[in-house]
């Protein structure tokens, strides 16, 4: 075995990350403003990236009413607000709307970073992160005061709340950011219209969602997961009862349609969903994992028929992600990563995430991958999450930004920041622009009463959803100045 000073890491994480092939989107416009006057906007937001048309009404439900009627008048009132439905079966490309003052004057995340802690912005505690890094260029203006002083610091707001009578274990944005689902341990599944945030500000009183579809004891046992389709025709379910339930989603009436698909091969808890494009057959695969046998299913869409068992991992699978093409990636409880290629039909590459030096890891209980392919961040029980190089294949370094196991873990749509979620209570979020070997800035961006489960970010708005042992769904947004 090799003694000595570590390789130095790849010349590509080196370099400022994202990769210039990730699209920017409108996360450039997030930075602070003494980044904008010296980075220009990527290529393809030179143009024009703020027309838009007027913004569409605001939905105003009650926020203590939760009778069924309330919920079936703000399911008409959002489907006023939001007609005529966008054409589905096109490119859910970047929204730059809304009112072009409000987007320049966003307030960013590098100065809710920079304020996390007014105190020691020029120095760290023991275990705690350093101040954000300083970037190349003219040297940077001095924060307004009121940042210095720790007063008006940008944070994200709760915009609406969904409380359910159990934990409520899983969220997902549908595709086109106009709706979210949600799942719960008391068998309920929700479909909320996604709110208008044009108006948003600090003193935002939280309301609860519209909610637009709404389907009691779904399943036998709690819902555990749930998978919307990139085209967003299609959503899956999966339960403790060890079912998968496949439906067909109806976008412009906001529902379920037509004969559902109850899928039963897995002899245990089905623990997460994912769905791959087949653009051969020009059909959609479902990709589901979780306890018992520990095996991984392939399901045709078309048919609702399971075609391949991927075998490998020794212990309960606990996440899966795709990021586009053939291959996904799996986390388990027995402290692996796989890499898997349906052209292949196995597992083309196995990686076991170290935590701390020396050690043997720990159960992986989330995981993505950048919109690239090359990073792989893993979330494991010991509160650790793991960055690795998927090109170099090896890891970059491993930071814990919770005290407790992390559960979700996702980028944002740009891959400027990390979204982690913890049994903390907590939901993180963390700096990856820069150097990745270097130490990365973090801040506690929500909250919740109790553990969170689960936390998603909206395709296209600088927004996420949160859900936790608290028995709440969140959406959190971050307010313009």
């Amino acid at each position: 075995m090799m003694r000595g000073r570590a390789p130095p890491p790849p010349t590509h994480l080196r370099q400022c990350w994202p990769p210039p092939c990730i699209d920017k989107g409108r996360e450039y416009y997030l930075m602070a403003p003494m980044f904008r006057d010296v980075l220009p906007p990527p290529p393809q937001l030179r143009r024009d990236p703020l027309r838009s048309a007027a913004p569409a009404a605001s939905c105003h439900c009650s926020r203590n009413n939760r009778s069924r009627s309330v919920e079936d008048q703000g399911r008409v009132r959002w489907q006023q607000a939001n007609s005529p439905s966008p054409d589905l079966t096109g490119d859910f490309s970047f929204n730059l709307g809304g009112n072009k003052e409000n987007l320049f004057r966003r307030k960013s995340v590098e100065d809710l970073l920079a304020a996390e802690d007014p105190k020691e912005s020029r120095k760290s505690r023991p275990g705690r992160f350093p101040p954000p890094r300083r970037r190349a260029g003219p040297a940077a203006p001095s924060p307004p005061r009121d940042l210095e002083n720790g007063a008006g610091r940008p944070k994200f707001v709760a915009v609406t709340s969904l409380e359910d009578v159990q934990a409520v274990r899983c969220a997902e944005f549908h595709p086109s950011g106009r709706f979210y689902a949600v799942g719960s341990n008391s068998k309920t599944l929700r479909i909320c219209g996604y709110p208008k945030l044009n108006d948003l500000r600090e003193d935002h009183q939280t309301h609860q969602p519209t909610v637009l579809f709404k389907r009691t004891k779904h399943h036998k046992g709690s819902i555990y997961c749930m998978a919307w389709t990139p085209m967003g025709d299609l959503m899956a379910t999966g339960s403790n009862d060890k079912t998968v339930k496949l439906m067909r989603f109806n976008a412009e009436s906001s529902n379920l349609e037509g004969q559902e698909i109850e899928l039963t091969m897995h002899d245990g808890t089905v623990r997460d969903l994912c769905f791959i494009e087949d653009s051969s057959n020009k059909s959609s695969l479902l990709i589901s994992g979780g306890a018992g046998d520990c095996k991984i299913y392939v399901t045709d869409c078309a048919t609702g028929t399971p075609f391949q068992a991927l075998s490998g991992h020794s212990g309960h699978v606990l996440s899966l992600y795709t990021w586009g093409g053939a291959m996904f990636v799996s986390g388990s409880q027995d402290k692996t990563v796989r890499f898997w290629d349906l052209r292949t039909r196995g597992c083309v590459n196995m990686v076991t995430p170290a935590t701390a030096p020396g050690n043997r890891g720990s159960p992986v209980a989330a995981i993505c991958v950048d919109p690239s392919g090359r990073l792989l961040v893993s979330g494991h029980e010991d509160a650790s999450c793991v960055l690795y190089d998927i090109r170099g294949g090896r890891s970059v370094q491993c930071f814990k930004p919770h005290t407790s196991d992390v559960r979700s873990i996702r980028f944002s749509p740009s891959a400027y920041y990390l979204l982690t979620g913890g049994y903390d209570n907590k939901l993180v979020l963390t700096d990856l622009q820069g150097d990745l070997t270097t130490p990365l800035p973090s801040v506690v961006v929500a909250q919740h009463q109790d553990k969170v489960i689960s936390g998603r970010w909206h395709p296209s708005e600088f927004s996420f959803i949160s859900t936790g042992a608290d028995k709440m769904a969140t959406l959190w947004a971050l307010p313009p100045v």
